[in-house]
């Protein structure tokens, strides 16, 4: 397979660029030349993350702080168009949901089995690697995983998000008729409660603020949910589990309280999984309780050889995905999409920006 000829392919793409916090300008630039093993995608639904947010609003994440001109994106899927000459894995026209991070491949970390840890990761929209909120995106082919028909190009763009819950889940060692505790109901903490169900959660627990999120939870799986404004979130879990306690709490939230309410209701040689940034670099927590309790505290950053899985469980219909995409945007609005995801938290879930264009709730 030969990359297509340079008349038959495009040599710019128009971006949606972040100028500068909270503006976004729509710019025309210039596409580099793939390499033997890189392949031209035609991108076709990007999802707003929370992380794009962030960036958008505040220009860093911990140590990263974006460098302008920047393009935000990285939950992303579209359509081969071009193809280095020693690419094996994909062909042009193949449909593919596509794995952000490119990691060195080299390092102990990736040799491994953990290519998320590598230091040298090049990952999609995380500063200073741009990201997808443009037309065309090069990308290494051995990142690209096709996605059958019968899946949208948005719903294939919850892979990623869906592989920070398989990773989740993973850390945790979730067996079979485990009982699981979700705080946070953003994608993340919704993907994570399809996840958990999908790998053998038997009782899955579930807490928030917003009611809108809290049903969505229900329709994905969900057991029990708790109103955290409304609800003692430590009592209602030891309710639902006899007194005993959960098995697993991962939490998508960061907030110390939070954690420490998943310390109180986790039941004694029980996992905490902490997958949420905090707002504050240092969080206290009580490590009292867990010492008590010899709870195992497991961190998750990214995730890793979970994209097949995550595809392999939207696509088998098992799950309602389709009501997690609640607004849609083009290209040239990517602006108004950052936005929407930024100030309307108790409406908005999964923001899909469409590079080439759609009708609503299609590919079109």
């Amino acid at each position: 397979m030969h990359l297509k000829a340079v008349a038959d392919r495009p040599v710019t793409t128009r971006s949606a660029v972040l100028q500068g916090p909270l503006r976004v300008e729509m710019e025309e630039r210039k596409l580099g030349e793939p390499g033997p093993l890189d392949v031209l995608v035609k991108m076709m639904a990007v999802g707003v993350c929370g992380s794009d947010v962030h960036y958008y609003e505040h220009g860093r994440i911990g140590n990263k702080q974006v460098e302008y001109p920047f393009i935000q994106g990285h939950e992303c899927s579209g359509v081969v168009v071009g193809a280095g000459n020693q690419v094996t894995r994909v062909n042009i026209g193949d449909r593919v949901a596509i794995e952000p991070g490119a990691a060195c491949l080299r390092c102990e970390y990736c040799k491994s089995g953990q290519y998320n840890l590598c230091p040298s990761v090049q990952f999609l929209s995380s500063p200073p690697t741009n990201g997808a909120f443009t037309q065309y995106l090069i990308h290494p082919e051995h990142l690209l995983f096709p996605i059958p028909d019968r899946l949208s190009f948005e719903a294939a763009t919850l892979a990623e998000p869906l592989s920070v819950g398989i990773h989740a889940c993973q850390r945790a060692g979730l067996a079979t008729g485990a009982t699981v505790l979700v705080t946070g109901l953003g994608p993340v903490g919704l993907t994570a409660v399809i996840a958990a169900k999908a790998l053998g959660a038997k009782q899955i627990i579930v807490s928030d603020v917003e009611p809108f999120r809290l049903k969505l939870a229900e329709r994905l799986g969900a057991s029990a949910v708790v109103h955290a404004a409304e609800q003692s979130v430590g009592e209602q879990v030891l309710k639902a589990t006899q007194g005993k306690g959960a098995d697993i709490a991962i939490d998508t939230s960061g907030h110390p309280d939070v954690l420490n309410t998943a310390i109180e209701v986790v039941k004694r040689g029980g996992k905490l999984v902490s997958v949420g940034f905090p707002g504050t670099e240092t969080v206290p927590l009580n490590l009292t309780q867990m010492l008590l309790k010899e709870i195992d505290l497991c961190t998750v950053y990214r995730y890793a050889n979970t994209y097949p899985l995550a595809i392999q469980i939207l696509a088998s219909g098992e799950f309602d995905i389709a009501p997690l995409i609640t607004d849609r945007y083009f290209l040239e609005e990517t602006g108004t999409a950052m936005e929407r995801a930024r100030t309307n938290k108790s409406g908005s879930l999964k923001v899909i920006v469409y590079p080439h264009g759609h009708r609503e709730g299609t590919d079109q």
